[in-house]
């Protein structure tokens, strides 16, 4: 049985526990489980809070050192031409490319927001090979452009294909409750035996999604099974409400990780969230 990690102190936000070091995930036999590890986080296209430093760099460097194996992104960019001509070392490749850099070989990008300078959407990185990939746009109305990223990974020597859905939903409400319907059913078009995963910005503070994803599609949040309630993510220099999670379906095994407060609350206005997962 792969290590399992201590729980994170319940209820208190990213960074409030020492980092953990897992070793990376292994092939392992066919009729041995496999374990990973899951990091989500909005990367606010690169900037800190309000847009006064650009942190991509360190961002990078922070994401390495968690060693996850598949990587959920929010607010990632795929190009922005203004940026490119005044930021200093901003990256001439989209930047879920330059996260990925040589040490996840496969990602996928699904654009929601495009301008007249650019675009930007959601990213899966991942060390496990994206048979297909598909961008859902679950925009409701008005000038937010929303999404949801579907792949499907295909673990060496598992059986099942494992769903990976990468979400940034929307800040109304009302918006947020069609969007969930929408998440729901796409994971219930899913094979029962399919092991799912969902994370991301769910801009959900009031915390209404967690009822609405079980009761409609079985899923269950990582920190909410483990600690009772949904961590605090935003803002990262001092989280104050719930905004990201990690949810499953489908797997033996979830355990939140818990992050170092630094440097991860000075990279992003949001904090991440990582958990193990055992298929």
């Amino acid at each position: 049985m792969p290590h399992r990690p201590p729980l994170p102190r319940c209820g208190a936000p990213p960074g409030s526990g020492p980092a953990l070091d897992f070793p990376m995930t292994q092939n392992p036999p066919s009729s041995s489980p496999v374990a990973f590890k899951v990091l989500t986080v909005n990367v606010h296209k690169g900037f800190t809070s309000f847009n006064r430093r650009f942190m991509l760099h360190e961002l990078r460097e922070a994401v390495r050192q968690v060693s996850a194996d598949l990587v959920f992104l929010q607010e990632v960019l795929g190009t922005h031409q203004r940026h490119a001509g005044r930021v200093t070392n901003f990256p001439q490749e989209p930047h879920y490319e330059f996260l990925a850099d040589s040490i996840w070989t496969q990602y996928a990008y699904g654009r929601n927001a495009v301008y007249t300078d650019g675009h930007h959407g959601n990213a899966l990185l991942s060390k496990f090979p994206i048979v297909h990939y598909e961008n859902h746009d679950i925009s409701v109305s008005g000038p937010e452009r929303r999404g949801m990223l579907h792949c499907v990974l295909q673990p060496p020597q598992h059986s099942r294909p494992v769903h990976a859905i990468c979400v940034h939903l929307g800040l109304q409400e009302a918006h947020r409750q069609q969007q969930l319907r929408r998440v729901s059913a796409l994971v219930h078009s899913f094979p029962a035996q399919d092991p799912v995963i969902v994370a991301g910005d769910f801009n959900d503070w009031r915390g209404r999604a967690h009822d609405v994803l079980q009761r409609e599609a079985g899923l269950h949040e990582v920190f909410v099974q483990a600690c009772g309630r949904a961590v605090r993510t935003f803002p990262a220099s001092l989280p104050l409400l719930p905004l990201d999670r990690i949810y499953v379906r489908g797997t033996s095994v979830h355990t939140p990780m818990s992050l170092p407060r630094r440097p991860w609350n000075r990279l992003s206005d949001h904090a991440p969230l990582a958990a193990e997962i055992l298929l």
